[in-house]
C-alpha cells in the first residue's frame, strides 16, 4: 500500500503542500488588507473579497463589473475601467486559472479556516452544482444590473445583485461595521437577510468544503473557464498511473485528477501532486515534480 507520509520532500508530501499553501494565503492576506488606509478601490484585485471591508485595500472585480454593467453602455465613453477590470481577470485566468482560488483568494482562506472547525469528512457535492457560479455571473453580475440600469432604476430600486447575496460582504464588512456600531452606541444591526445569510454560510462551510467557491462564486467560475488553456496547469503522466485513487482521496472538491486534471471544478490546491503521477507545470519551466514530487512505486 502506498503511504502518503513516505518521507517525500517538497511537493511530494500533502501536509507540506497544505502548510506552504497556508503561508502563501496569509502572505497575500497581508497584501489585500494592508496598509490600512491605502484605499485603492478604483483598482481591482483578482480575488473575491468585499471592498466595503474597513481594512480592504483593493476593489472587488465582481462588484465593479456589476456596477459597470448597470451603467452600460454610457460608461464606455467615460472611462476605460470596465476594460481594465476584464483585462485583469483574463490575464490572471490565462496565467494560472483557479490557482488564484486555492492559493491567493482571502475568502478562500476564510472558508479553509471555517472548514477546520467542522468534521474532517465533508459532505460531497454533485458536479452540476458548479453551474450555479455561471448563473450568478450572468444573472446577478451582468443581466439584472444591465436591465435595471437601462431603466435608470439600479441605484433607486437596489435589485438583488451579487453584492446582496455575498457572504464575504456580510462577514468582512457587515460584521465589523455592526460591531463598531455596537461599541460606539450607533446603528449595529446588519439586517435579517444579511445576518441569516452569514449564519447559514458559516454553518454550511463547516460541513461542506468551500461552498461559496464551488457553488456560487462568479469569479471562480470565470477563472475556471481558462483552466485547460492557462499557462500554468496540471499535467498527468497517465502511463505511470496505478489506479490507486490516492489523488481522488486527497482532492478536497471530489475530482479524479488523473481523469480531468484541469477541471472547471478544480481550485488547484495541488494536493494531488503527492501521488507523483500529477505535476504542476507553468510557462516558467518549473514543475512540482522538479520540486520534489515522485512517481509512486509500482505494485
Amino acid at each position: 500500500m502506498l503511504s502518503m507520509n513516505d518521507g517525500r520532500k517538497g511537493w511530494g508530501n500533502p501536509a507540506q503542500i497544505d502548510r506552504l499553501r497556508l503561508k502563501v494565503q496569509l502572505a497575500f492576506l497581508f497584501v489585500w488588507l494592508l496598509p490600512v488606509g491605502s484605499r485603492l478601490h478604483a483598482f481591482p484585485a483578482c480575488v473575491f473579497h468585499c471592498y466595503a471591508c474597513p481594512a480592504s485595500s483593493f476593489a472587488c472585480p465582481i462588484g465593479l463589473l456589476a456596477n459597470y454593467a448597470a451603467l452600460f453602455p454610457a460608461i464606455l465613453s467615460v472611462t476605460i475601467m470596465p476594460w481594465l477590470v476584464l483585462g485583469v481577470l483574463v490575464f490572471a485566468g490565462a496565467l494560472v486559472g483557479t490557482r488564484i482560488c486555492g492559493w491567493v483568494c482571502p475568502f478562500g482562506l476564510i472558508q479553509d479556516v471555517i472548514a477546520k472547525l467542522g468534521p474532517k469528512r465533508k459532505i460531497g457535492l454533485p458536479s452540476w452544482v458548479g453551474l450555479g457560479r455561471y448563473a450568478v455571473l450572468l444573472g446577478l453580475v451582468i443581466i439584472l444590473p444591465m436591465y435595471f440600469g437601462a431603466k435608470g432604476l439600479f441605484y433607486e430600486e437596489q435589485p438583488i445583485t451579487v453584492c446582496k447575496i455575498c457572504p464575504a460582504g456580510a462577514l468582512e464588512a457587515g460584521l465589523p461595521y455592526s460591531l463598531y456600531g455596537l461599541v460606539k452606541g450607533g446603528e449595529w444591526q446588519m439586517g435579517v437577510f444579511k445576518s441569516t445569510l452569514l449564519a447559514v454560510f458559516l454553518l454550511v462551510a463547516m460541513w461542506v468544503y468551500r461552498p461559496w467557491c464551488r457553488v456560487l462564486c462568479p469569479l471562480g467560475g470565470f477563472l475556471a473557464l481558462m483552466n485547460k488553456v492557462s499557462l500554468g496547469r496540471l499535467h498527468v503522466e497517465s502511463e505511470k498511473c496505478l489506479q490507486c485513487n490516492v489523488c481522488l482521496r486527497l482532492c478536497p472538491v471530489g475530482i479524479a485528477p488523473v481523469e480531468n486534471p484541469n477541471s472547471v471544478r478544480c481550485i488547484r490546491c495541488l494536493r494531488c501532486v503527492s501521488c507523483g503521477v500529477i505535476s504542476w507545470k507553468s510557462i516558467l519551466g518549473t514543475s512540482s515534480k522538479e520540486r520534489g514530487g515522485e512517481t509512486p512505486p509500482s505494485k
